[in-house]
């Protein structure tokens, strides 16, 4: 009868020499089966702090996204989101991308022929010349459900390239905010697109009619409907800027197709 003690095996197969086939075939597949466990019992045991660091970095990500975009940690806050999602979608289709949010910048892949289209002069009313084929978005939920939808938009302005965040309620036609993050205009006159007191008119102001297509504008003057919002006086190209940029990015070669699987997402027409 054989001996079925694992040390009376163990001991002969050290017995054997080296240059044996059988030795070199059982102890690669001892190491194997070590080297497996190891890597299991590593996997379970990290897989806490794994996720106690995707959690961290998740909390990094939004602190940063909120540094950037002056205004609207508040907005955030009220309107209970708690998770943030930032995804870089393909602008021609409105699908999401697997790329890392962490390593795309827009205002780059927008300078690069590889990763941008050039824009025909009838349809860049944003003055862009270039628009980046990919884009980012930041999308926020409360209990799984969508609560706010954060696009980047930009234009040439007087001065300068104007640069801000529009932000959408969940049904993706009430603006919940404007908050401007990089421009060069006129100190006292188009600068004043910064000032909270004129970023405060946005927040309920309506983005597209019944017929879907987008009217919110910057007026000269006082404004008189749900599609318009003051002007800044002496600062009319400022406010067309701000105005073609809406326009531009939440229209056909924006992100209007990223709306429109949004809205299907939620179940609208």
């Amino acid at each position: 009868m054989p001996d079925l003690n694992p040390l009376y095996w163990w001991a002969r197969l050290l017995a054997l020499p080296n240059e044996s086939r059988a030795k070199t075939i059982a102890m690669a597949f001892l190491v194997s089966g070590v080297c497996a466990l190891l890597v299991s019992s590593a996997v379970v045991l990290l897989a806490p702090i794994q996720n106690a660091n995707l959690a961290a970095e998740r909390e990094a990500r939004l602190s940063a996204m909120l540094e950037n975009m002056p205004g609207l940690a508040d907005i955030i806050a009220q309107y209970g989101a708690d998770s943030l999602e930032t995804v870089i979608v393909d602008l021609e289709t409105g699908e999401a991308t697997d790329i890392d949010p962490a390593t795309f910048d827009i205002a780059v892949a927008a300078e690069d022929p590889d990763t941008s289209s050039v824009l025909p002069s009838e349809v860049d009313i944003a003055g862009l010349g270039r628009r980046a084929d990919l884009a980012p978005i930041h999308v926020l939920r409360a209990n799984g459900e969508l609560r706010l939808v954060i696009l980047p938009i930009s234009a040439v302005g007087y001065q300068s390239t104007i640069r801000a965040h529009v932000a959408l309620e969940a049904d993706l036609n009430t603006v919940a905010g404007l908050s401007i993050i990089e421009h060069g205009e006129t100190p006292g006159l188009g600068a004043r697109i910064e000032e909270p007191a004129w970023q405060a008119l946005w927040p309920g102001k309506e983005l597209a009619g019944e017929d879907g297509q987008i009217r919110l504008s910057v007026v000269r003057g006082r404004a008189t409907s749900a599609f318009e919002v003051d002007g800044i006086t002496g600062a009319t190209r400022t406010g067309n800027a701000i105005t073609a940029a809406i326009h531009f990015w939440l229209g056909e070669y924006g992100f209007d197709d990223v709306l429109a699987n949004l809205r299907r997402e939620r179940g609208q027409q």
